[in-house]
């Protein structure tokens, strides 16, 4: 068995109006503090909690905030102990994200370097007037930059991120940003609709009416270009808001999706321990300040601030909801194999339902979203809550 591991980094240049992750604008942080605290909290949950103990590591992802903030030492140092820890496998994704702005070859090149072997980068959109709009600090140029010195710098492995469904935004200007970002030639491209989440600056703005959501029918539009047109230029759907090539997907993100045991290290980290190694599987979060998150670390080598044990069938809800997120959906006796029981015991009347609702398929044997599933997931999923 091995788990993957979270790395959050919450510091950003610049807070996105947009941005409901646990993220903190400065202009300096205490990087050598926070990557000791990082390294310390991994050494604690290796040595203590059954699930990660003796287990290797497939996959690592430095999320944030901003990671590529970091000067490539400290995120080799941190890899180097997660392999001294814990054992790092072989052919393991080692991911990286980054904001287009804040990289240049050299920093590239010392990520590579330092083991990161797949950087991501949040490029938005490739309308400036659009990433002005999304309070981004990077331009479409600086995106394209940061792209093509990536791929100088050893990375095989490019993601790109993509948001639509922009106020003010064409379906015209959706098609040209996938086209601008296919032409760079990633492995990988993310597209998510903006939403407008509570906590947010755009949300705020929404309910004092400073901004107004697109239609619904336009935000479908965008939705179907989308999937119709990047898996055109060669990135298949694989999952509802993520494109890949063939053998590319985010192996990182797979494991959220199937319900997998992961380890989250860093303020504001969750973890999820869902194997039964640990016994009933749990999940837990940590103290979201910086400077808590380091004084938590330091004095008692946890910063745990909440916990919550999963009954069965909140697991088994959870491992529908979220294998459903993915094309290929998921086999009833991959539900069987980890809760012994039948899928169509727990769920066939709502799955019946959902099914002559043209919700649901069954394809080759996987219970999976329709097309017309896809544009309605979200209520798709509350059936199984």
């Amino acid at each position: 068995m091995s788990f993957s591991l979270y790395v959050h980094i919450p510091w950003c240049q610049s807070k996105c109006p947009y941005c409901d992750f646990n993220s903190h604008a400065a202009s300096s942080w205490p990087e050598a503090q926070y990557t000791r605290a990082l390294i310390s909290e991994l050494e604690y949950r290796a040595d203590t909690t059954p699930s990660y103990s003796g287990q290797r590591i497939r996959t690592i992802f430095f999320g944030g905030g901003t990671p590529s903030l970091f000067d490539p030492k400290s995120i080799g140092e941190i890899i180097d102990a997660a392999n001294r820890v814990c054992g790092i496998e072989h052919d393991a994704e080692i991911t990286l994200e980054a904001n287009p702005g804040t990289v240049d070859l050299a920093k590239l090149g010392g990520m590579r370097a330092a083991g990161v072997n797949r950087i991501s980068f949040g490029a938005q959109s490739f309308n400036d007037a659009t990433l002005k709009f999304l309070g981004r600090i990077h331009s479409a140029g600086e995106t394209r930059a940061a792209a093509r010195m990536a791929h100088r710098a050893g990375f095989d492995r490019l993601n790109l991120d993509l948001i639509f469904a922009v106020p003010g935004q064409t379906v015209a200007e959706v098609l040209f940003d996938i086209e601008s970002a296919a032409a760079l030639e990633p492995d990988h491209i993310s597209a998510y609709n903006l939403t407008f989440e509570e906590g947010t600056a755009f949300f705020t703005d929404l309910k004092r009416g400073r901004i107004k959501q697109l239609a619904t029918d336009e935000q479908a539009a965008m939705y179907q270009t989308v999937r119709e047109e990047i898996p055109r230029r060669g990135y298949a759907m694989y999952e509802i808001s993520n494109y890949a090539a063939p053998g590319h997907e985010a192996r990182h993100n797979l494991t959220y999706w199937r319900a997998q045991t992961y380890l989250g290290i860093g303020a504001g980290a969750h973890s999820y321990a869902g194997d039964g190694r640990g016994g009933q599987p749990k999940r837990w979060w940590n103290e979201k300040l910086p400077a808590g998150y380091i004084s938590a670390i330091e004095e008692r080598k946890s910063a745990e601030t909440g916990a919550e044990a999963i009954d069965e069938a909140t697991a088994q809800s959870e491992f529908v909801f979220l294998n459903l997120r993915l094309r290929e959906g998921f086999a009833p006796a991959d539900f069987h194999e980890r809760f012994g029981r039948d899928f169509e015991c727990i769920f066939g009347i709502v799955a019946t339902r959902l099914f002559n609702d043209g919700l649901l398929t069954l394809d080759r044997g996987r219970i999976k979203l329709t097309d017309r599933g896809l544009e309605m997931a979200d209520s798709v999923f509350a059936e199984f809550v």
